[in-house]
Formats: C-alpha cells, sequence, structure tokens
C-alpha cells in the first residue's frame, strides 16, 4: 500500500469537516460527547487550520483513497508555547486499523517538522496510548518522556520527544 500524506486545502475543508464527525463519533465512547440539535459533533477550531499560523491539517491517503488525518498544531499541554508542535488530533478509518497505516503517517509527519513534538491520549483511549507508545518508543529507540498531562477537563497520558532521535 503506498501511504501518503496531502495537506488539505480550504476547498476539501467540508471533507474534513465530514471525516472529523466520524473522529469524533468513535471518540465519543471516551470523552463522552453529544451531537448538536443537527445531529453533529462539529469541531471549533477547523476554521483555524487556515487561519492560524501554526496549525496544519493532512489528510491520510492510501493508493489515492483517503483513509484519515491528522490534524498538527503548535499548542501544547506540557511544553513551554512555540516549543514544540503536537498532534491535535490523529485519525485512521476503521478499514485502515492495525495495518501500519497510522504508523507510517505518524512517522511522516514527525520527519516534516524538525524540533521537539508532544502527543496527549486521553486516558480512557487505551488504543491510542498503546499506539503513541509504541510508535513513539520504536522510532526514538526509547528516548522520549512519558508525563501526566492535565487539562481543564482530564488528566492523562502525555509523550514528549524530539524528532532528530527518530530512526
Amino acid at each position: 500500500m503506498n501511504v501518503l500524506l496531502k495537506k488539505v486545502a480550504i476547498e476539501d475543508k467540508q471533507v474534513l469537516r465530514n471525516l472529523l464527525e466520524l473522529y469524533r463519533y468513535d471518540f465519543s465512547e471516551f470523552d463522552k460527547g453529544d451531537v448538536n440539535d443537527h445531529g453533529l459533533y462539529g469541531y471549533r477550531y477547523l476554521d483555524h487550520y487556515w487561519t492560524e499560523p501554526g496549525r496544519h491539517p493532512f489528510f491520510i491517503v492510501v493508493d489515492d483513497f483517503i483513509a484519515g488525518f491528522i490534524l498538527v498544531s503548535n499548542f501544547c499541554y506540557m511544553c513551554e508555547p512555540g516549543d514544540a508542535r503536537s498532534i491535535s488530533e490523529f485519525f485512521v478509518m476503521k478499514k485502515y486499523r492495525r495495518t501500519g497505516i497510522g504508523e507510517t503517517a505518524a512517522r511522516a509527519v514527525f520527519k516534516m517538522y524538525p524540533g521537539k513534538w508532544e502527543v496527549v491520549q486521553h486516558p480512557e483511549n487505551k488504543p491510542s496510548m498503546e499506539f503513541w507508545e509504541k510508535v513513539i518508543s520504536d522510532i526514538t529507540r526509547g528516548q522520549y518522556r512519558k508525563l501526566e498531562a492535565e487539562t481543564k477537563d482530564w488528566t492523562g497520558q502525555a509523550l514528549i520527544f524530539s524528532n532528530r532521535s527518530i530512526k
């Protein structure tokens, strides 16, 4: 399978919005989110990916089909502002999970942006915690820090690393 990251053009914002609904539906198992009066979850930061510097939306494309997305930002919970990038959202559709596509996409996005990274996971999302710890441990040869991340809404796991150590 050919996996690549494709920057989401503003013309494709609605496609990303649609995929965010699938993502938020999957994630509602962990954050207990509900739909609004229109039957949608919504994503309040979507427009920011075309209006704020430091935000980068990507489709994960597999053999010319959209398989998910990665939203990268410079908003971090544990690192100093402007000191690191983070994976704001990461979604691989169920059909493509456990195939190596997620790891391939993660490696690709980390290599695109040199420097420090922060990846946080919701404490109820055990599959995410296992995925990120395995991927980051593998690509950094164990050179990362695992911390407790605390936000106003939850406490979870944060993995901090530098992509200079990616193999």
